[in-house]
């Protein structure tokens, strides 16, 4: 039975701590135009604040954060909820309390004021930090499962994983949750107003985690806000899985906006999708572990092709528009690739230190090179003739091919300059790596994120996107992971790993590094580095818990 104060007891132990910290608003995001703790909104009876959050909660206007502040630093960037815009929601027993399969669980719902630190590595007097609040499932539901219409879409580029993502939202919501009406968008954003539908069950998606691709198929751009939310009206869907990177997590926040702003009962939850693991905050992207270990056939292929012949040379080509991670790890994992270029540090080509001199030595030292490039480095060598200004539906700027590029310049330096001959392999597997299935590492992440996501939902928790903070799964403001991307910071220990590994140049001099160093400093790159190193080497974020 329906109540706004009260649930039937859980068979789970439950904590549900009322603390009480006062509201400091010295946090950076902290808006003074947010609405006082004591409007209606914020003291609801069925607030989900749950008692610890409630005193201090400040609701602000449109898309701006909500920020909690507490004692010794304490800040929680929290995400909205149903009852910040429609009052007075009844709350239901989550079904989990009767579910057979959770009942060794000694605490399965989380504690109702349980957050996650942001930064974990501090100092002795250091002030506690950002924190997220934690997900997992709660003792209070905002939809009955009869009531709960679902709908998944996926967008943007392919990436391994995603069957798995939308596998175990269908089987979670139907498994967990009882929820029977779920639906498949087609083709992306586009998919609400100009494809059809298609209904999900588990016996439908059974098998889906075996293949590549996506089953809803997935498209750049065609995001209409109105039209979206109109058809997302019509058809009585309450709870929406947006599946994609952070233009897609951008593209969720205004379809947020728009529901909150028509007043709909309706949890839009995103999950963060970039195989280029650019996505900020979270430890890293699903799809990541299933690239670098693809990328692996490809740099074998090319280190088995340039050892076999006199002066070979293997150039492998590796996704990262922006973020060098899948090249850095692929080539720390691999320890057969001699250079690796990544868009984070740039390079020069000749001169003492360049990288035609240090491709001679290989050659002449070990008789042949691998060398690894991310497919957005080396962009401002290319000339302008051969830059493109143009950009794809997302936004994204088409780049140009700088492994032929540089394939090209290598060749013509060595043959014509040099009087050298060489063999020249260059694997471009691309397409490739994005079109494969999830490794059983990001299978099991795929899992965590849709159960994440569902359990947030059935919460009335929406405007927001899922992913471990630090090895603990969270629930991430839309903001917080669209904001900037995410980058090799080449001035911490594991880019220094990398050039030890590898024994290239780093093609910077004394007084660049001196500048890293300096804006690294400067900028608040909290999110990115823990302790001075990047974010996904420092975290628990193999074993996401």
């Amino acid at each position: 039975m329906a109540s706004s104060a009260t649930i039937s007891r859980p068979r789970f132990r439950c904590f549900d701590p009322s603390n009480s910290y006062p509201a400091t608003p010295d946090h950076p995001r902290y808006f003074s135009s947010a609405v006082s703790p004591t409007s209606s909104s914020s003291s609801s009876s069925s607030s989900p604040r749950e008692n610890g959050f409630r005193s201090t909660m400040a609701i602000s206007n449109n898309s701006e954060p909500k920020i909690v502040t507490g004692e010794g630093g304490y800040v929680l960037e929290d995400v909205p909820h149903l009852v910040d815009y429609i009052p007075d929601l009844p709350t239901y027993p989550n079904p989990l309390q009767d579910n057979p399969s959770y009942s060794v669980v000694k605490q399965y719902f989380v504690n109702a004021d349980d957050t996650v630190a942001q930064k974990i590595v501090v100092h002795k007097d250091s002030p506690r930090g950002t924190h997220f609040r934690r997900s997992g499932p709660r003792q209070k539901v905002y939809f009955e499962s009869d009531e709960v219409h679902a709908c998944i879409v996926t967008c943007g580029g392919l990436c391994p994983g995603l069957n798995t993502v939308i596998r175990e939202i269908v089987c979670g919501l139907y498994h967990m949750y009882h929820v029977k009406r779920i639906l498949g968008i087609e083709g992306g954003y586009r998919g609400f107003y100009a494809r059809n539908t298609v209904p999900l069950t588990p016996k439908v998606v059974n098998d889906v985690h075996k293949r590549g691709g996506t089953i809803l198929g997935t498209s750049r751009g065609g995001h209409d806000t109105s039209k979206i939310v109109d058809s997302i009206q019509d058809r009585g869907i309450n709870q929406v899985y947006v599946i994609g990177g952070d233009g897609t997590q951008k593209g969720a926040a205004v379809i947020f906006e728009e529901i909150r702003r028509r007043g709909l009962k309706v949890a839009v939850a995103g999950i963060p999708k970039t195989i280029d693991n650019d996505i900020p905050v979270i430890d890293k992207s699903f799809g990541f572990d299933s690239a670098v270990e693809e990328a692996q056939r490809a740099i074998n292929a090319a280190h088995v092709e340039a050892e076999s012949v006199e002066n070979g040379i293997g150039v492998v080509k590796l996704m990262g528009r922006y973020s060098g991670f899948i090249a850095m790890y692929a080539t720390l994992a691999s320890r057969d690739v001699d250079c690796c270029l990544i868009p984070e540090s740039p390079f020069y080509l000749e001169g003492p230190g360049g990288l035609y001199e240090y491709i001679e030595k290989r050659l002449k030292e070990d008789g042949h090179i691998v060398i690894v490039i991310a497919e957005g480095a080396g962009e401002v060598l290319l000339s302008a003739s051969l830059r493109k200004d143009e950009q794809d539906a997302s936004g994204n700027k088409l780049l140009q091919d700088v492994g032929l590029w540089l394939s090209q310049n290598i060749k013509d330096h060595f043959t014509k300059q040099r009087k050298m001959n060489i063999t020249l392999k260059y694997i471009d597997p691309t397409y490739m790596i994005r079109a494969i299935p999830g490794n059983a590492s990001d299978n099991v992440y795929c899992t965590l994120l849709a159960h994440s996501a569902i359990h947030g939902a059935m919460a009335g928790y929406t405007g927001f996107t899922v992913g471990p903070v630090n090895g603990r799964h969270a629930y991430i403001p839309f903001c917080r992971v669209t904001e900037r991307q995410n980058k090799v910071v080449i001035t911490d220990r594991m880019w220094a790993r990398l050039l030890s590994s590898t024994n290239q140049p780093s093609f910077l001099d004394l007084k660049e590094v001196a500048n890293k160093v300096a804006e690294t400093k400067k900028e608040d790159t909290e999110d990115q580095l823990i302790d001075g190193e990047n974010h996904i080497e420092a975290t628990a974020a193999s074993n996401p818990k």
